[in-house]
Formats: C-alpha cells, sequence, structure tokens
C-alpha cells in the first residue's frame, strides 16, 4: 500500500442522504475498476482511529481524472468533519485495496445484486467496462427504497444507453416508477432478468443484511456458492 497527499475539490448530495466527495487524482495513481481506499483526515492528539480514517469504495473509474468517494451521512464523527471540510483541504489517502473487480474473463455473464450506496464499486466497474466497451454482460438489479434515494440512477441510465452488453434494472421497495421493478429482489425477479442462472457470477453489494439475504437466496437458487463474490458496506 502507498501514500497519496490530494485535496477535496467538491462535494454534493447524490441521493437523498448520500454525499459524494471528489478529490483531486494525483499523478500517475492507478487503480482497479471496484477497489476501495482509506481517506484519511487530519487528527487530533489521542483520537480513535474512527474518527479520522474511513474506508471507501471508488465511484470513479480508472480512466476519470478525479477521485471520488459516496457515503451515506448517519452522523459519525468521521462523516461530520469530511462534510464539514471546506474545499481545497488537503486530506491523504493510502491505497489501494480488493479484489471486487472486474473478471479478466469476459465471457462469462455477471449480474450485480446491489442495494443503496453498494452500488459504488459497481458505478466503477460499469463505467470502465462502457468506456473500454468490454464484452462483459453484466445485468444490474439496484435496490433502494424510493428513487430519491437512489444514488448514481442517472449515470446508470446513461452507460445503459451506450453499453448494449449492461442492462439496468432499478428496484424499489416503496413507491412507484413504471419503468422499475417494486418490492424485494427475489428468486423470480432474478429470474426474469437472467436467462442461463448457472452461467452468470453474481457480485453482491450493500448493507451486511441484505448481502447475507442475497447469498441465502442464490444458494437456494442452486447457484454455486464458487460464482458469488460479496462486498458488505457496514456502517454507511
Amino acid at each position: 500500500m502507498a501514500f497519496y497527499d490530494t485535496r477535496l475539490t467538491g462535494k454534493k448530495e447524490v441521493a437523498e442522504g448520500t454525499l459524494e466527495f471528489i478529490l483531486e487524482k494525483p499523478k500517475d495513481f492507478k487503480f482497479r475498476a471496484g477497489q476501495f481506499f482509506d481517506i484519511i483526515l487530519k487528527a487530533t492528539p489521542g483520537a480513535e482511529k474512527k474518527t479520522y480514517v474511513h474506508g471507501f469504495s471508488f465511484v470513479n473509474a480508472p480512466y476519470e481524472d478525479y477521485i471520488a468517494a459516496a457515503t451515506r451521512m448517519r452522523g459519525s464523527e468521521f462523516k461530520n468533519a469530511i462534510r464539514d471540510l471546506p474545499l481545497n483541504s488537503p486530506i491523504r489517502i493510502e491505497a489501494v485495496w480488493g479484489s471486487y473487480t472486474l473478471p479478466k474473463d469476459e465471457s462469462r455473464p455477471m449480474v450485480f445484486l446491489i442495494g443503496g450506496v453498494g452500488i459504488t464499486p459497481v458505478r466503477s466497474m460499469v463505467a470502465q467496462a462502457t468506456h473500454d466497451k468490454t464484452a462483459h454482460k453484466i445485468t444490474l438489479l439496484y435496490s433502494n427504497e424510493t428513487p430519491a434515494r437512489a444514488p448514481f440512477t442517472q449515470d446508470l441510465q446513461q452507460f445503459a444507453a451506450q453499453n448494449r452488453n449492461f442492462t439496468f434494472v432499478p428496484v424499489y421497495t416503496q413507491g412507484h416508477d413504471a419503468s422499475a421493478e417494486h418490492g424485494r429482489i427475489n428468486a423470480d425477479m432474478i429470474r426474469r432478468h437472467v436467462p442461463d442462472l448457472a452461467a452468470a457470477t453474481y457480485y453482491l453489494s450493500g448493507p451486511p443484511g441484505m448481502v447475507r439475504a442475497m447469498r441465502e437466496l442464490l444458494v437456494q437458487m442452486d447457484i454455486d456458492e464458487d460464482n458469488i463474490r460479496t462486498e458488505e458496506f457496514d456502517g454507511y
């Protein structure tokens, strides 16, 4: 791992209760779509590490000329501190980690069953696959309470319009949207959008409870556990 000095160049609300933080990309900085990094804020003497260090998946894809992280704002000391940090403030990051990434084998279909801010590494992977015009066939079932609570929906719709290999299926547990699935992701919903269940690799990310439920569901559907990859977003 290595440390990099950067600065905060932007912050914006990308859904109700979710903020995105934009950082300057250090020169020659490299990572793979889907990986994650730590943001390290200036610490006061004796402070607990969790108050000034936090891990984030890259929202941006490697080809994009910035670094981005997004999080649900739940009132933790770290989140309050970065929310209140003035623009152009110096920030240190440590990177990179993670194997929750696009496979080199482009022949096997990928199915993402994602909840909430668990979309961040997926946005990175789909953006990179679309940019590179890879042959990865990607189906994304993306679950949120309502459209207003769903980060990066506009980006995902744009990628789906550009990339014939990417299918975007929004899923809402509340409210109504004629273009979306409704209710919790279940076996029938997956079968409607995944024609060959056994042929795919399944990627799960989001709140730990959802990730566990989706894994159990896939196992009940006789999906080989070797074809299930997970990333839990505890406390996000």
